[in-house]
């Protein structure tokens, strides 16, 4: 088959997946704007001819940058086109507006659209969190706006691909059943308990079996539950005064707003609580080596992992296949994955004091928690391991979409 990979960023979440349709024998293409590509696939490369207008209307701002993307995308898959290159399957993350407009460059060609999220201003993100929710009809008819590009991605496509049960319920119940759940996928033979692991701090190591508290995320920020994390943490601190605390992430924005002007969202909750913290416990390790990363997560005795109702981090994965006790805000991705005295421990995502009760608790016993761990990671290996359940599903499902299956 001729197949064609669109993301902005290629590889993003088809890392694994390009290659092995590749290595199968067929012919893989990607466009991208950015990104490393990958070895053995010709990336085809554009960028947006124009910027935004400055005269547009406030609320269709959005849907303006995703049809420039849209456009640039299309008019270098007319050029491909032109070479002679047909897929029989587009596989495009539709997030930036790239797949708008393939179905008409090729209209016989199946589109599979990678559908991460479908925004609302209730019941979701956007007003999840009291302390920073804006209910105002200006944020509210920007934020219908931007699922515009959504709504005609769903409608285009042949098929779509979402990580989670929760994400695909996301979207309008209309398009539901033409959305296949598939998770990205875990090396769950790299991302795995060593207990020979180490992590060296100022002055000292941690190891498995020390009191390690760790929290992960790309950029520490409400959205992450980062303020939750760091309301509890003086209070653990000082009922294990031997425990350290491990906090991976940058100081930018990912998701939700930015924090205000001159400042960071890390540095604003750590202030908020660094009069009653041990700072020589506190360990910011900002974004790590993928090989670093896991060593963190080899060494902790009990990780936290918090988010808004959205999508959910592969670190949350990551951290269940590398055996650790994870302690999660109870909102529905997380509930998806982790149950709650079975593989991992939940807690209201707002419930400061509960967060540090459960986290000392597993600092405090860690022999009793010892069948969680293990429960966790078969969670991870079972349902979500890349090479034995999602990389063979998704490569099943380009073929079914294709018709040649």
């Amino acid at each position: 088959m001729n197949l064609l990979f669109v993301h902005q960023n290629f590889p993003g979440q088809f890392k694994h997946l390009a290659p092995a349709l590749a290595a199968a024998g067929h012919r893989v293409k990607a466009l991208a704007i950015d990104g490393p590509g990958l070895p053995g696939i010709e990336v085809h490369r554009y960028k947006p001819n124009r910027g935004s207008s400055r005269q547009v209307h406030p609320w269709a701002a959005e849907f303006e940058t995703k049809v420039i993307r849209g456009e640039a995308c299309a008019l270098a898959a007319m050029q491909l086109k032109g070479e002679g290159f047909t897929p029989d399957v587009i596989i495009a993350n539709p997030g930036w507006g790239e797949s708008l407009f393939l179905k008409d460059v090729w209209p016989d060609a199946r589109l599979l659209a990678f559908i991460e999220f479908y925004y609302a201003a209730r019941g979701l993100d956007f007003d999840f969190d009291p302390e920073f929710c804006s209910l105002d009809l200006a944020r509210v008819a920007k934020l219908r706006a931007k699922n515009a590009h959504v709504l005609m991605t769903l409608q285009d496509m042949d098929w779509g691909l979402s990580p989670t049960h929760f994400q695909r319920g996301t979207v309008p119940r209309t398009y539901q059943d033409r959305i296949d759940v598939i998770f990205d996928g875990i090396d769950t033979n790299v991302v795995r308990p060593d207990p020979a692991a180490t992590v060296t701090l100022k002055g000292r190591e941690a190891r498995p079996g020390h009191e390690v508290v760790t929290f992960v995320n790309r950029n520490l920020e409400p959205y992450r539950g980062y303020h939750v994390f760091m309301r509890a943490l003086p209070e653990i601190l000082r009922r294990r005064p031997h425990a350290v605390a491990l906090i991976v992430g940058s100081d930018r924005v990912s998701y939700g707003a930015a924090a205000p002007a001159g400042k960071t969202w890390k540095q604003i909750f750590f202030d908020e609580v660094k009069d009653r913290l041990d700072t020589s416990r506190v360990f910011f390790l900002g974004q790590l080596a993928y090989a670093n990363y896991l060593k963190v997560l080899q060494v902790s005795a009990c990780h936290v992992y918090l988010t808004y109702p959205f999508v959910l981090g592969w670190s949350c994965i990551e951290a269940m296949s590398a055996g650790c006790i994870v302690v999660g805000g109870a909102t529905a991705p997380v509930k998806e994955v982790i149950e709650h005295q079975e593989n991992g421990l939940l807690v209201d995502f707002f419930d400061v004091s509960a967060l540090a009760d459960a986290v000392v608790d597993c600092l405090a016993r860690p022999r009793h928690y010892a069948p969680l761990r293990a429960a966790a990671r078969q969670t991870a290996v079972e349902r979500y391991d890349l090479a034995t359940v999602c990389l063979p599903q998704q490569v099943k499902l380009i073929e079914v979409v294709s018709g040649k299956r």
